[in-house]
């Protein structure tokens, strides 16, 4: 089995690889690089922006890269099949696919997009607000030009998307928001600082960034709570500390994550390291190391279903 994830480098300097993408066998902890992204046409201003590689996501023989502004499309080879981009897409966080549409986070707008995949073009958006103390969600159509305001209110960075409607997570949203179509409710609070929430089994599955831990919490009888640390490496050990300009960047930030089966679950932190943990045995199994360098955090991580 292989896992495919991206990275983010911050406090990079132009001129220098800020991300990429890259191909772990579980079985011989080989890794590979396949893309490595160092284009000059971007944001250089504050935390990771426009820096890096984000969500992924398949369509058949498709894989499907975010990039902060613009949407990749590649063949299993990474050979480059297309790109689109949207005026209301920006700060792109993670992505999912569900039947014909492919869905992104645009955290800068609040707003969770919806990318045609047949037609190949963003037609449908939802976005997000507080209003009188309750969330609110307003469909809008991302080809026009009445659309929100960039205010990045809420910090939309996970949307996860079932039968059942739209799960989405930010960093200011409490919690773990559920749109079934209707309406936007609170399926589940969270702690601050969430990564990557979704439904798991009978509860949540999520990063808890600002703990340094990936968790799991049932909701049914006989409840399974599991808080398992990311890998911690020695100071001495760190790689590019006094060059990250942003000041954001710091080990065991856990970020990135996706499920391998009803027990077994896999998760990234930085300085980039996956890590694969069992939860039914609270145990870490393994983990593997792509950098040292502190500045570079994993972002996107997905099971590769292909070879």
């Amino acid at each position: 089995m292989k896992l495919v994830t991206t990275s983010v480098v911050r406090g990079s300097h132009q001129g220098e690889s800020h991300g990429g993408v890259y191909l772990l066998d579980l079985e011989s902890q080989a890794v590979s690089q396949k893309l490595d992204w160092n284009t000059a046409a971007i944001d250089w201003q504050g935390r990771g922006w426009d820096r890096g590689l984000r969500g992924i996501a398949f369509d058949g023989d498709v894989v499907y890269v975010a990039a902060s502004d613009e949407l990749f499309a590649y063949r299993p080879d990474f050979s480059l099949i297309g790109s689109w981009r949207n005026a209301y897409l920006r700060h792109c966080h993670e992505i999912a696919v569900h039947e014909r549409r492919l869905y992104l986070t645009s955290t800068a707008f609040d707003t969770v997009l919806g990318f045609d995949l047949d037609a190949h073009e963003f037609s449908w958006a939802l976005h997000l607000a507080v209003h009188q103390f309750q969330f609110k969600g307003n469909v809008f159509d991302p080809r026009l030009a009445d659309g929100p305001l960039p205010l990045n209110k809420l910090h939309l960075n996970n949307v996860h998307s079932t039968q059942g409607g739209l799960y989405v997570t930010g960093l200011k949203t409490g919690g773990m928001l559920l749109y079934n179509g209707e309406r936007v409710q609170m399926s589940v609070e969270l702690p601050p600082g969430t990564h990557n929430a979704q439904p798991f089994r009978d509860g949540v599955l999520f990063n808890d960034t600002e703990a340094d831990a990936l968790r799991y919490t049932g909701r049914g009888e006989g409840r399974e709570d599991r808080a398992l640390k990311v890998p911690r490496y020695p100071a001495d050990a760190l790689l590019n500390i006094d060059l990250d300009q942003s000041k954001v960047a710091r080990p065991g930030f856990a970020r990135g994550l996706c499920v391998i089966s009803d027990t077994v679950v896999a998760g990234g932190s930085s300085p980039s390291t996956i890590s694969v943990y069992d939860l039914k045995a609270n145990t870490r199994l393994l983990s593997v190391n792509l950098t040292m360098d502190v500045r570079n955090a994993i972002h996107g991580l997905a099971v590769w279903p292909y070879d």
